[in-house]
């Protein structure tokens, strides 16, 4: 406890001797664990930590102690704390010089008073009234999508020509993106939350990616576009700067399509396998498929783990003591497949009444495009079905999955179509 304490005291001291996380080239193998799954599924070693209680030290970095909460009230409780921690992990990033675009913003990162200014920007422009106006150009882009699919069977890999293709293209017309914006931006999404090569692999992706739409920022700012970064420029334009303006957008990009392609991609893979599902999608009533949708959102949960919490001062959280200064990470996969709260949690449940569950999140920084992601799944998942009703998985493959990563998904996933033919007239 003395020397513990003795590093502490240090490190107050000496804030340059925090390790800068930004230069990690490899993470301790025995604490990557809440980013690894067995396909859908959490690795055993998640679940059994989960069982011993809902909240063990992970590890520890330089005398600071790395909780991880896996229980789903603990994590709502954790998510929802305001007072008690902090998203600031600009204490964690080193001391040497940074770019505009190595800067560390946005929402997820951020605490009020700077995250409720930049929230109150993007409220208005996520409600589910301001929302609906988007349906018509989703179902655009949703039967444009499944025209190319079927265009290239009778073989598809459904990954980048359906998963990928629909919320990118979305969320580049939300944000007002030209066609030039939109090619570097797949490859870096996917390296922004592999942990193969630890944070310097993380964090170099998310400089580039951020530099690209600081840029693109700077460029409608000369000449604004139609779309939500143009809006932004125009009626706020002179209150933020174009570092403050590239980092929200960089988020809302980023959320808007990763996270969104993961689960159309995983979503598809699932229904393949659960037909009474699959044919709820093609042919079930609204709620019903809002159920369906809720479901995958639960047992899929592509975001595994939440930011980063930074305890504020100490803290009794399920049952353990945490220090002031320690790290919290959420497992948002273990909360929602906790038994102590869900019945038989590790089985997808059709016609379910469990809709309670934290794939957005939770609290002031839940995903503030939850409900256009909502919108996508729904509108792709019942296109899907109702265009290919006998699509299959592709007879001798076997889908790739994401091995070390925050955001999991399905690197490819192989399909057979089987298109259905127009009814003969009597």
């Amino acid at each position: 406890m003395l020397r513990r304490r003795t590093i502490r005291l240090v490190l107050s001291r000496r804030q340059n001797l925090m390790p800068d996380i930004t230069t990690l080239r490899r993470l301790p193998a025995s604490s990557t664990f809440p980013v690894q799954r067995n396909g859908i599924d959490p690795v055993p070693q998640l679940c059994e930590t989960r069982d011993r209680g809902p909240v063990t030290k992970l590890t520890s970095l330089m005398g600071v102690d790395i909780w991880l909460v896996t229980g789903f009230e603990e994590a709502r409780e954790v998510l929802a704390d305001l007072h008690r921690y902090s998203n600031d992990m600009r204490h964690v990033l080193g001391n040497r010089p940074r770019t505009a675009a190595e800067s560390i913003g946005g929402l997820g990162m951020t605490d009020p008073p700077d995250h409720t200014r930049l929230r109150g920007l993007l409220t208005p422009e996520f409600t589910k009234h301001r929302l609906g106006r988007l349906q018509g150009s989703i179902d655009e882009i949703v039967a444009e999508t499944l025209d190319d699919v079927a265009a290239r069977g009778p073989d598809v890999d459904l990954v980048p020509h359906f998963g990928f293709a629909i919320p990118f293209r979305v969320i580049c017309e939300l944000l007002g993106l030209s066609v030039e914006d939109r090619a570097p931006f797949h490859e870096l999404g996917i390296a922004r939350f592999d942990l193969s090569n630890g944070g310097a692999g993380v964090f170099g992706a998310a400089t580039e990616s951020r530099s690209l739409l600081i840029e693109a920022v700077r460029r409608q700012r000369r000449d604004p576009r139609g779309g939500l970064i143009g809006a932004l420029i125009r009626d706020h334009g002179d209150d933020f700067d174009d570092v403050e303006l590239g980092g929200l957008v960089d988020g809302l990009f980023l959320g808007g399509y990763e996270t969104s392609a993961s689960m159309l991609s995983m979503g598809a893979y699932v229904l393949l396998q659960q037909p009474d599902a699959w044919e709820t999608m093609r042919t079930g009533t609204a709620a019903e498929v809002d159920g369906v949708v809720e479901e995958l959102l639960r047992l899929l949960c592509p975001v595994q783990l939440a930011f980063p919490r930074f305890a504020r001062e100490d803290i009794e959280l399920g049952g353990q003591h945490v220090d002031k200064g320690d790290v919290v990470l959420v497992s948002l996969s273990a909360a929602n497949r906790d038994p102590r709260t869900i019945h038989d949690p590790e089985q997808f449940t059709l016609h379910s009444d469990r809709t309670a569950h934290l794939a957005f999140g939770h609290g002031l920084h839940r995903c503030v495009g939850a409900e256009l992601a909502r919108m996508e799944i729904r509108t792709a998942l019942t296109g899907l079905a109702q265009r290919f009703p006998d699509l299959a998985l592709a007879p001798g493959s076997e889908p790739s999955f994401r091995e070390l990563s925050i955001v999991h998904s399905i690197d490819s996933l192989p399909t057979r179509l089987a298109i259905a033919k127009p009814a003969q007239s009597a």
